[in-house]
C-alpha cells in the first residue's frame, strides 16, 4: 500500500519524467520513511543493534551498504555484517563480518533498509560515511619509481544485452601510447574466479595476451595476484592496497568506476548510457567516497579529450 501512495505522489510530481527513472524516485521516498523507525535506536538509546545484510552487486554495495556500515560503526550502533565472498577487508572496520553469499544478486541491490538504493535524485544522505580505504590499505609494498596508474576496464553483459561501455583494444592503445612513458601503468580486469559473480556475463576482450606483447612494460593486476608480495587474502583485497598507492585512475562505469573513486586522486569514467546520466551520479555521488576529481566521458572520444588534459 504504501509503495501504491509513494509512486502517486511520485507521479504528480515526475509525471512527466520516464517510468524506468521514476521508480527510483518512489525508492528514495521509500528509504527515508523506513529510517524513521530507527530514530530512537540510532540517535538515543545507541545500542549495537544494527544487522546489515546485503547480497546485492558490487556498485550498490559500494555506494550505499558499505558507508551505511561505516556510518554505524561511527555511531557506536552497529552489531555485525553480512555480504558477500571476498569482503571481509572492505569491512575491515567490522568486528563481526560474515561472507555469507556465493553469488550477487539483482533483487539484493533493493535493501530499503538503507538510506538509499540504487539511483537517487536526492544524494546529501544522512546515516552515510565515506570509508577510509585508501588510509587503511596504502603500503610500501606496491611503490614504483613513476606514479601509478590505474587502468581498471570491464566487458561485461549490460542490461541483458552486448557490452556498451568499455576500453577497447584500439582505445587502450591510444592511452598506453600517450601515457607508458610518464606512468607505471597497471592494467585491470577482473577474471572471473577472483571475484563474486552477479548476473552479467563477463567477455573475453582477446587484450591480455596483446598487452604482453606490445605492451610489456604494463603491469597485469592478475599478475600482482599471482606474485602477492603483500599477502593479499584475495583479489579484491590486492586492488585495495594497489589502488591505495594510486592518484590517477581511469575506469568503467559501475562497480569497476565506483571502487576507483574510493582512493582520491582524479577518476575518469567511460559511462555511455544508464541511469547515472539521469540522476548525475559522476557529480552528486562519486565525489563523496573520497574527494575525488571525477571526469565523466560519454564517448570514446571523450576519454581521449580527458586524457590529453588531465593526464599527460
Amino acid at each position: 500500500m504504501l509503495k501504491k501512495v509513494l509512486s502517486l505522489i511520485v507521479l504528480v510530481k515526475y509525471g512527466r519524467l520516464p517510468i524506468d527513472v521514476r521508480y527510483y524516485y518512489r525508492d528514495t521516498y521509500l528509504c527515508q520513511l523506513r529510517q524513521l523507525r530507527y530514530f530512537f535506536r540510532d540517535y538515543i538509546f545507541k545500542s549495537r543493534y544494527k544487522e546489515l545484510s546485503f547480497d546485492g552487486e558490487f556498485a550498490p554495495e559500494l555506494q550505499f551498504a558499505l558507508p551505511f556500515a561505516y556510518w554505524h560503526y561511527k555511531n557506536g550502533t552497529l552489531k555485525s555484517t553480512k555480504s558477500s565472498k571476498y569482503t571481509k577487508e572492505m569491512y575491515f572496520f567490522s568486528d563481526n563480518h560474515e561472507e555469507y553469499f556465493s553469488t550477487r544478486t539483482n533483487a539484493g541491490n533493493y535493501n530499503f533498509e538503507m538510506p538509499r538504493v540504487l539511483y537517487s535524485h536526492n544524494y546529501n544522505m544522512e546515516k552515510w560515511l565515506p570509508v577510509p580505504l585508501k588510509a587503511e590499505y596504502r603500503n610500501d609494498v606496491y611503490v614504483y619509481d613513476k606514479p601509478i596508474l590505474i587502468i581498471a576496464n570491464r566487458y561485461n553483459m549490460e542490461w541483458d544485452g552486448p557490452p556498451v561501455s568499455f576500453f577497447s583494444v584500439e582505445l587502450l592503445g591510444f592511452m598506453l601510447d600517450k601515457l607508458k612513458e610518464k606512468y607505471t601503468i597497471i592494467y585491470n580486469r577482473p577474471r572471473p574466479q577472483n571475484i563474486t559473480m552477479d548476473n552479467s556475463d563477463i567477455y573475453d576482450l582477446d587484450e591480455f595476451n596483446w598487452l604482453e606483447k606490445e605492451y610489456p612494460e604494463v603491469v597485469l593486476m592478475e599478475d600482482l595476484f599471482t606474485e602477492n608480495k603483500a599477502g593479499a587474502r584475495n583479489f579484491n583485497h590486492l586492488q585495495m592496497m594497489v589502488y591505495a598507492n594510486a592518484d590517477k585512475f581511469i575506469s568503467i562505469h559501475g562497480g569497476t568506476a565506483t571502487l576507483a573513486s574510493y582512493f582520491g586522486g582524479t577518476n575518469l569514467i567511460l559511462s555511455k548510457k544508464g541511469p547515472e546520466h539521469h540522476f548525475k551520479c559522476f557529480e552528486k555521488l562519486y565525489p563523496q567516497f573520497s574527494g575525488a576529481d571525477i571526469l565523466h566521458a560519454k564517448s570514446d572520444e571523450e576519454v581521449k579529450k580527458y586524457v590529453a588534459s588531465h593526464f599527460e
